[in-house]
């Protein structure tokens, strides 16, 4: 065999080779799991997963208000549901109603006169069922909340006058994050203010403040640790005044309302926060809805030291005692103007009386 026949049979081998391989090829990618051989657009590979954008859109939906009221809602709700299920009206009725409206901390003036009208509505046969009972026990509740001007007052003053708002309250009730939350909603609303920080006997109040006076693009005003709060306040006052600002929100020391000594110096910071050229346009007691009715005697003391006209309630929604709105604005006549729901700054809302008791009664 000479060289030339060689490479011919060695050239042949090799076509019949490579065709073979072609074929397999051909085979494998025709089978289960194989990958299309076509090219596909730009456009469908970088487009977004339907399940991400629903993902995103539970995240961005609010949880229904009523969800947001808390441990009275759901405590009360309970034992509205169980007098429902009995159907009919009996003395163990009276007894649960009762006994769920005094641990919600309406208390015993409320509960009491609520009740008794009730009573005599169902002995004249205007009421026959558990179901007629609830709906005007719910009436009578949110009827007690009308009328009352929740509005936060700032007013229209004198040329050259400035709004002050003093925050007042006890230890721990969380005044501070509370003037924090309202300089952040006033500045959204086009206000600009001053933060003064008269809590001076502590240094992280003002620290806090200073944080928050960030956020909202305020001034903040603070005083030598341990010095007079009303000077700081007026301080502020000053400041604001000399800069054209719309509003100074003063913080003040926590202080047991009890202490006559501390109360004492609480009406000295009022006086001199309402000189020119300030003038006080709200006093806001700040309460922790937890302490229940010791927050009536709260609102009594300051009221009677500072002049209180409006609370803020927080922590409501972790709260089985938040009827303490009923006996606050009863009995003392001062409205409930914000609710802390929550911890960030949308959860400080207006309350909403007729929202709060439905959500009482449906949980």
């Amino acid at each position: 065999m000479n060289t030339q026949t060689l490479l011919l049979i060695l050239l042949v081998i090799a076509v019949v080779f490579g065709l073979g391989v072609v074929v397999l090829n051909r085979r494998s990618s025709s089978g289960a799991g194989a990958k299309p051989v076509t090219s596909t657009p730009v456009s469908e590979k970088v487009e977004a997963p339907v399940v991400e954008e629903a993902v995103e859109t539970v995240i961005e939906t609010p949880a229904p208000p009523k969800s947001r009221w808390g441990k009275t809602a759901l405590s009360l709700a309970g034992v509205f549901g169980g007098v429902r299920a009995r159907g009919g009206i009996t003395n163990e009725t009276w007894d649960d109603l009762e006994e769920a409206l005094l641990k919600a901390d309406v208390g015993i003036g409320v509960t009491e006169a609520l009740l008794d009208s009730l009573r005599g509505r169902v002995k004249a046969k205007e009421i026959t069922t558990a179901d007629e009972l609830l709906v005007a026990l719910q009436r009578e509740m949110t009827s007690r909340l009308e009328g009352a001007n929740r509005e936060l007052n700032f007013a229209q003053l004198d040329q050259g006058r400035i709004n002050v708002w003093l925050f007042v309250g006890v230890n721990g009730v969380g005044k501070t994050t509370t003037i924090g939350k309202v300089s952040a909603q006033q500045a959204q609303l086009g206000r600009s203010l001053v933060l003064a920080a008269g809590d001076t006997f502590r240094a992280a109040a003002a620290e806090q403040l200073g944080t928050w006076a960030e956020r909202s693009g305020a001034e903040l005003v603070r005083g030598a640790e341990g010095g007079d709060p009303s000077s700081v306040i007026f301080d502020g006052i000053q400041r604001a005044a000399a800069k054209g600002f719309d509003l100074v929100l003063g913080d003040t020391a926590g202080r047991l309302q009890n202490k006559s000594n501390l109360m004492d110096e609480l009406r000295k910071v009022r006086r001199i926060a309402d000189r020119e050229p300030g003038q006080v346009t709200e006093v806001l007691l700040v309460i922790d809805a937890t302490t229940g009715q010791n927050g009536l005697s709260q609102a009594r003391e300051f009221t009677d030291a500072a002049g209180v006209t409006g609370v803020v309630l927080t922590k409501l929604d972790g709260s089985a005692k938040g009827g303490i709105v009923f006996a606050i604005e009863t009995e003392m006549g001062i409205p409930i103007k914000l609710v802390g729901l929550g911890e960030t700054i949308g959860d400080l809302v207006a309350f909403n009386p007729d929202e709060y008791v439905s959500a009482l009664f449906n949980g």
